[in-house]
């Protein structure tokens, strides 16, 4: 008995600083291996290393590579819209039924259409090379020569291709070598020379204003006769469909024939506009200029 007490209280002290790490939320202690040699004296904590990356077998491949080169779902992505072929032929497929269906006179009307569209394009392009909407460089010319300054407004017209620059040109020409008379003259040749340039393919925009409500008109009488033909042979038992078909035939034309002499008459009126106020300008540049122009000398008296 006496041999066991003392080595009980030695066990308490040893057990005693276990005890009062478990009940102190410090750091944690760090796991002690079991083949390691229990000691006494407690050695001071340290960080434990960073665990370095477990060896993979040489039979398993990376599973960052192996997710890498797995086939990835393809992402949803918006409804693609329909081949640009395949809507270029279902256009073209209704127009020529719409020119079957239509009849003789919708194929002029048709062409017609693209005459007017070319024409249309064509008349914009010309009047802008010829400086329709430009008038600043003539209106600076006439200016200075009213100031005086011929060469001035020589060398500001000089090279334009502007019809009103070309009649500027002229006009400085002729007051400077002609008598006014003369020079009257020449100045008026040249701008009605230029104007009618300007006024090309006008004639055909107003003949075609005018035949393609005609020719839907023409369509409207054949589709309806078309009709009554197909009622007549019909007889007592008469079918409704080809009756309408020849009034649908006879509605058809008409309108395609105004839709094409609508937008000819537009652009015709615009276009005379737009003549018309060159027309003024180049009147009034004119004016100005022999108006300013120095008067021609007397001749001298005979002795």
């Amino acid at each position: 008995m006496t041999l066991r007490l003392p080595a009980a209280a030695a066990a308490l002290l040893l057990m005693a600083p276990f005890a009062t790490a478990q009940d102190t939320p410090a750091a944690p202690v760090p796991a002690i291996s079991a083949d390691a040699p229990a000691t006494a004296e407690t050695a001071p904590v340290l960080p434990s290393p960073v665990p370095a990356a477990p060896e993979l077998p040489s039979d398993t491949e990376n599973p960052a590579a192996e997710a890498s080169s797995a086939p990835q779902p393809a992402a949803e992505s918006p409804a693609a819209p329909p081949e640009l072929a395949q809507i270029a032929t279902d256009a073209s497929a209704k127009a020529l039924n719409f020119l079957r269906d239509g009849g003789p006179s919708i194929w002029a009307i048709a062409a017609l259409s693209v005459i007017t569209l070319a024409l249309i394009l064509w008349k914009i392009w010309r009047l802008a090379l010829i400086g329709a909407w430009s008038r600043g460089k003539a209106a600076r010319a006439v200016t200075a020569f009213e100031f005086g300054n011929r060469a001035e407004a020589l060398d500001i017209t000089a090279g334009r291709r502007g019809i009103r620059s070309r009649v500027v040109v002229a006009a400085l020409t002729a007051t400077a070598s002609l008598p006014e008379d003369r020079a009257r003259e020449e100045t008026a040749r040249v701008a009605k020379l230029h104007l009618a340039s300007a006024a090309t393919g006008l004639g055909a925009l107003e003949l075609i204003a005018t035949i393609a409500p005609l020719l839907g008109l023409l369509g409207t009488v054949l589709g309806m006769i078309a009709a009554f033909q197909a009622l007549q042979a019909a007889g007592s038992k008469a079918d409704p469909a080809p009756l309408a078909g020849g009034i649908w035939e006879a509605l058809l034309t008409p309108a395609a024939g105004m839709a094409v002499a609508i937008p000819a008459s537009a652009a015709l009126t615009w276009f005379e506009a737009v003549i018309s106020r060159i027309r003024r300008d180049i009147e009034d540049n004119a004016t100005r200029i022999f108006v300013a122009a120095p008067p021609d000398p007397l001749p001298l008296a005979a002795e």
